[in-house]
């Protein structure tokens, strides 16, 4: 039976291991500490980094790259969108937040001799829940675009040696990368570590609003004020308040069966489980926001990242524990294909012996 962690508000306990113990000590921290954490990664940014020599794979020297894979293997690949976060912010907000979120775990563990590597958003636009249809400044995906795209720079990170894969998401199209992550296992069975994961989520706890212990007025939505206060943070000059607006969005039936966006309440749905009970966003919102904006500060965003930037290294750590760089989950444990197939494909890629895996032999589920 799990031991639960007590706090300071009678309905939040954690875990009584290293994640649960981690989020308590953030929970706790005092904002001089919280200061220090988000120092050690290097925030408030300087910018994105999508440019900067040295910091992702495509922007890294081969040789360095390859040096660098020899001593951390995992790869951060953020992913987002281009649609309409109202009149104050800017339609890459979401892919913005996760980059600059990866760039950060990145600099942390630079500082510590192993950095982990990033990939390039391949999502720059992204897939969208059907309410999103219309709204100009959105631009929608094919679901099968989204999956398929993902797949393959799965694949091809995969044959470069990272076997270990973060897919960092900051939009509404979780399913949709759930659904590549499945399909990929399935069509290749290749062994490593997959996950996808949506951040806020995974630190849902620190957007509490003031009535929970937290800090928030509202509940985390879209483009409100959670998501101005991230960017009024990482990305100041890509904010105009003077353009943010509060809205409030509208539901036919009554509130307790769909969730808001990081699922504070588990209630029986998550908000993607459901269309038809509530109008589209041109329709009910066509300010692009849904919530307070202008209720957003900088500060607020603070302890949230500090959780998720923890977090993060605490994941990646463990992996690295249980798998150091260029080993994997046993083959015969976690895919149909044997131990003696998949030796030369496992090798360093460009190594003697190595094969890349685009010649590996295809079985089960995988298409011709």
């Amino acid at each position: 039976m799990p031991k639960w962690l007590a706090t300071n508000q009678p309905d939040l306990f954690f875990e009584d291991n290293a994640v649960g113990r981690m989020k308590k000590e953030v929970w706790e921290a005092s904002d001089e500490e919280i200061e220090g954490i988000l120092a050690e990664y290097g925030m408030p940014p300087q910018g994105v980094e999508w440019g900067k020599p040295g910091s992702y794979i495509q922007t890294t020297i081969r040789h360095q790259l390859e040096a660098e894979r020899r001593l951390n293997d995992v790869v951060i690949i953020p992913v987002g969108c281009t649609e309409n976060h109202g009149q104050h912010l800017v339609s890459a907000a979401d892919t913005l937040f996760a980059s600059m979120i990866a760039e950060g775990v990145r600099r942390y563990t630079a500082r510590r001799g192993r950095p982990v590597a990033l990939a390039l958003p391949p999502l720059n636009y992204g897939g969208h829940p059907y309410h999103h249809l219309g709204m100009p400044g959105t631009v929608v995906l094919r679901e099968e675009v989204v999956r398929e795209l993902l797949i393959d720079v799965m694949l091809g990170l995969w044959n470069d040696g990272f076997r270990k894969q973060i897919i960092l998401n900051n939009h509404g199209q979780l399913w949709m990368l759930e659904s590549a992550l499945q399909e990929f296992q399935k069509r290749y069975q290749l062994p490593g570590i997959f996950r996808v994961i949506d951040w806020h989520r995974a630190v849902r706890e620190f957007f509490r609003t003031t009535d929970r212990g937290g800090q928030w007025g509202t509940d985390f939505v879209h483009a409100d004020e959670s998501e101005t206060s991230l960017g009024l943070y990482l990305f100041p000059e890509m904010v105009d308040m003077s353009y943010a607006v509060n809205t409030e969005g509208k539901s036919y039936l009554p509130d307790g069966h769909f969730d808001k966006s990081v699922d504070p309440f588990a209630r029986p749905s998550n908000w993607s489980q459901g269309e038809g009970h509530f109008p589209i966003e041109i329709k009910a919102t066509p300010e692009g926001v849904v919530g307070h904006a202008a209720d957003a500060a900088a500060y607020k965003a603070k302890r949230p990242l500090a959780a998720i930037l923890r977090y993060l290294t605490l994941f990646i750590d463990d992996v690295l524990a249980a798998f150091p760089p260029g080993t994997v989950p046993p083959t015969e444990e976690v895919t149909l294909r044997s131990a003696e197939e998949m030796e030369p494909y496992l090798r360093e890629p460009m190594s003697e012996g190595w094969k890349p895996v685009y010649s590996l032999p295809a079985i089960g589920m995988r298409r011709s």
